[in-house]
């Protein structure tokens, strides 16, 4: 096997090649004039099954775009140098909250990511913690394997609720859209042992105005944690972070797989009234990040979990759970 991480993944790659106990494999990433690029393996990849890693964060000034392509190109030259099998390993895909049409002649980001990479010759993809994992599954034709980061928001909370006495937690959706996934960590909690609550908080938005007061659930005296697949700016999970401590949580978490944060966002996390915020490293941490945040912040590794599936997959041509 070949295993590959653009620079939008390196750090993340390096870890996972120690995880799984094989090679990160040279590449060259080359910038020229007027905003193009070249991207290509210093290793023969053909006969290869090969793995191919890459962030589609906007970072460093490159936009989830510039991300998009960059992977796009570097999978089909694999393909064009003979790779058996190419697969992509994408833990934040993007326009994938564009999956369903909310406005007349909207478009399908989920399908057109999903042609774009299909049409560079991919054989399978891997993501972790789509936006709708429905709709992530339903756009690709080939094999594509949903991971989440269940278990190890399972381990952060059991660790905190036995240092603080066993208070009940309770797991709150910041939106309607998300109750499934709170629903699902709930169950988890309940099959580890530890007796979880469930809320959520209304939301609705009508152009750039976000509105809905409606709170379902208690939470008095309980430790919230508001979870949702990502944190871009913030807002949308310490709304509901004033309405559980208005409703009488003893203290409220931030939980997500996705650290997607800017500066601003960082600026508005560090100064709320939060007892943490647990983020994966599937697509890296923000610049800053570890200095604004300080001791609030948590890091779940993923490199074990994506290494595990690395290796289920290699040489087998249908994407299983690992």
């Amino acid at each position: 096997m070949r295993f590959f991480a653009l620079n939008s993944s390196r750090s993340l790659g390096t870890t996972l090649a120690e995880a799984g106990g094989f090679s990160l494999d040279p590449l060259e990433e080359r910038d020229f004039g007027g905003g193009q690029h070249k991207s290509r393996p210093l290793v023969d990849v053909q006969g290869h099954d090969v793995f191919v890693l890459a962030g589609s964060h906007a970072e460093a000034g490159l936009s989830a775009n510039d991300r998009l392509i960059r992977l796009m190109f570097f999978l089909a030259t694999c393909r064009d140098h003979g790779a058996a099998r190419v697969t992509a390993i994408v833990p934040s895909l993007p326009y994938a909250r564009k999956d369903r049409r909310t406005q007349p002649h909207d478009p399908l980001g989920t399908r057109y990511v999903a042609q774009a990479i299909e049409a560079m010759g991919t054989d399978a993809i891997v993501t972790i913690e789509a936006h709708n994992r429905q709709a992530f599954e339903n756009a690709f034709r080939i094999p594509a394997l949903h991971l989440d980061a269940r278990a190890e928001m399972v381990a952060a909370i059991a660790a905190l609720h036995s240092k603080r006495g066993g208070i009940a937690p309770v797991i709150v959706s910041p939106d309607t859209g998300g109750i499934k996934r709170a629903q699902l960590l709930r169950e988890a909690l309940d099959a580890a042992g530890i007796d979880a609550g469930l809320a959520f908080h209304e939301k609705r938005r009508v152009g750039d105005v976000v509105s809905g007061a409606l709170f379902a659930g208690d939470v008095d005296g309980s430790e919230c944690w508001i979870l949702d697949d990502m944190i871009v700016s913030g807002e949308t999970m310490l709304r509901a972070a004033s309405a559980c401590r208005a409703r009488g949580a003893s203290a409220v978490h931030l939980i997500a797989t996705h650290a997607l944060m800017d500066s601003a966002a960082l600026d508005r996390l560090a100064t709320a009234e939060l007892a943490g915020l647990h983020v994966t490293d599937a697509s890296g941490l923000p610049k800053g990040a570890s200095e604004s945040l300080g001791p609030k912040l948590n890091i779940l590794p993923m490199a074990p979990l994506l290494a595990q599936t690395i290796l289920a997959l290699r040489g087998n041509l249908e994407c299983a759970e690992p």
